[in-house]
């Protein structure tokens, strides 16, 4: 018997060998790059699906063992000093470079490669915990470089949530902050900074500073969007809400772009839906979703989106739209909240064609997606140019009012499907981003992720085309995305001034670089 088992176990290896060894015979036949820019499911399939397993693995167990043993707020005041004395370094030397995080650019969720990391003084920050719950003030203390998929996964399990939880699993606090974040929920709570109660964080004099709406109150309106310009992010407080076990959504189909703008605006200014979320998947046909938190569900109606043999939520949402049906469904929280990650959006099916593939999914889903840092770090040049020139990954957040038009014009100059929308409302706040009149005003986030099938289509000309249709309408562009502005264009775009105010006060303009120099490709290039 043992004998038998050696002799399938030691069968196996050799099949599992030789299947190797044929895959890179055929590499070497056909060349890496020419492997990685046509097949390169091959190379996300055996290689980085695995490494992505163990990346999980490895921050899991690190999140448990800090949890364990209680060590993340102790140790955070410590980190916090060597992040300062970092910045007091970096003066004695006569402050001749700008600064920057030391995190990789591949580890950022954004696709942009950021070029400033190699010429920058990299400055080391390692925080990545949760600090503290408190749940008089229904707060959550943090670190700026703690996940999404991390956050929740440790205040679920104790009654907690926060109101606005950004779809990606990877993307972190600090990246919402610095940059922008939004959800299904963002028409009640507004964007990711609008849930933010307070920041701390190290100045280019190497201070440490604590600012909320009534401490440095200049400086915590700034801080969103600003990437990192004004200061190293150390902790930010958030507001937490009452966690329930499931979300009951409601998909209905609308066809006719009008129809579609309509009802898509009319549940967007509903307070009692919890979530409002729209896919289009062509210029006439889309499903908006509407969703209510609720701890009661109807059992056979419960839908565990989440499990790794599920088929890809947008593809789910379309089965809706081909019957022409109207449904009711029980997702609970955590897979509603990160219902998109799985094929990031639907990233994942220009990469891994068959991903969604019943088989596919039951065999390997388990271990979907692949890390998108890993997918940058091994992209290469090639591909690199092949995804700028051929593939957008935009979202323009432009007044609902404006929606309309924008679809349209999102169709003529991209023709990118499906389109995401996402409303939320923008509070007359100071900052980067406000409304133009005075009193709050509903937005949306038209995200288009894919290759344009626009036969005009031309990544600079086409995207300086939508920048200027954006800001014509009071618009903003996420920055995590290719931005083509010229600076008067980015100014135009966003307000400046309490930025450029406290630039000069704190004196930064020796020690970061302006936020226009660090993301826009005018500029980088």
């Amino acid at each position: 018997m043992e004998r038998e088992r050696a002799v399938g176990v030691m069968s196996a290896l050799w099949s599992v060998g030789a299947g190797l060894l044929l895959l890179l015979l055929w590499v070497r036949h056909r060349g890496l790059e020419a492997v990685l820019v046509h097949h390169r499911w091959v190379f996300v399939c055996f290689f980085l699906l695995p490494l992505s397993i163990l990346f999980d693995i490895y921050y899991q167990l690190r999140a448990w063992a800090v949890w364990r043993l209680h060590s993340a707020p102790r140790q955070h005041a410590q980190r916090v000093r060597h992040i300062q004395e970092q910045v007091r370094e970096w003066k004695k030397e006569g402050s001749r470079r700008y600064m920057c995080t030391g995190r990789p650019g591949w580890l950022t969720v954004s696709l942009r490669v950021g070029k400033y990391k190699k010429t920058h003084k990299n400055i080391m920050i390692n925080l990545m915990d949760v600090l503290e719950v408190d749940s008089e003030r229904q707060v959550v203390r943090v670190e700026p470089l703690v996940t999404m998929g991390q956050l929740t996964a440790y205040l679920n399990p104790m009654g907690w949530t926060i109101p606005v939880v950004p779809e990606l699993d990877d993307l972190t606090v600090g990246g919402l902050i610095m940059g922008t974040g939004i959800e299904s929920s963002s028409h009640i709570y507004g964007l990711f900074q609008h849930t933010c109660v307070a920041y701390e964080l190290v100045l280019a004099d190497g201070s440490l500073v604590r600012c909320s709406p009534t401490e440095n109150s200049d400086l915590f309106y700034a801080v969103p969007w600003s990437c990192g310009t004004l200061g190293f992010l150390v902790a930010a407080e958030i507001k937490m809400v009452p966690a329930k076990k499931y979300v009951k959504i409601h998909y209905k189909p609308v066809r006719g772009l009008q129809k579609i703008c309509e009802k898509f605006t009319e549940e967007s200014k509903k307070k009692e839906n919890s979530f409002v979320e729209g896919l289009m998947y062509s210029l006439d046909e889309a499903v908006i979703m509407t969703g209510v938190l609720t701890d009661e569900a109807e059992q056979s109606k419960i839908n565990r989106i989440g499990n790794y043999y599920k088929p890809w939520f947008f593809k789910h949402v379309e089965n809706y739209l081909k019957a022409d049906r109207t449904g009711v469904e029980y997702i609970p929280s955590r897979h509603y909240y990160h219902r998109h990650t799985r094929s990031i959006f639907w990233e994942l099916q220009d990469i891994i064609p068959f991903g969604n593939n019943p088989v596919f999914r039951y065999l390997f889903g388990w271990m979907v997606p692949p890390k998108i840092s890993l997918l940058k770090l091994t992209q290469g040049e090639a591909i690199r140019k092949l995804y700028e020139q051929h593939h957008v990954v935009q979202d323009m957040l432009v007044p609902i009012k404006s929606l309309e038009k924008s679809i349209q014009t999102f169709h003529v100059d991209l023709n990118v499907y499906p389109i995401w929308l996402c409303p939320f409302i923008l509070p007359n706040n100071p900052g980067m981003v406000h409304p133009k009149g005075n009193e709050a005003e509903l937005y949306v986030d038209i995200g288009a992720y894919g290759e344009p099938k626009s036969k005009q289509f031309e990544a600079r000309a086409s995207m300086r085309q939508m920048e200027k249709f954006v800001r014509s309408v009071h618009g903003f562009q996420m920055l995590y995305a290719d931005c083509y502005m010229t600076r008067e264009e980015f100014w135009d775009m966003f307000d400046g001034s309490l930025y450029h105010k406290l630039r000069e006060e704190m004196n930064c303009k020796d020690a970061f670089p302006e936020v226009y120099d660090k993301i826009c490709k005018a500029a980088r290039h």
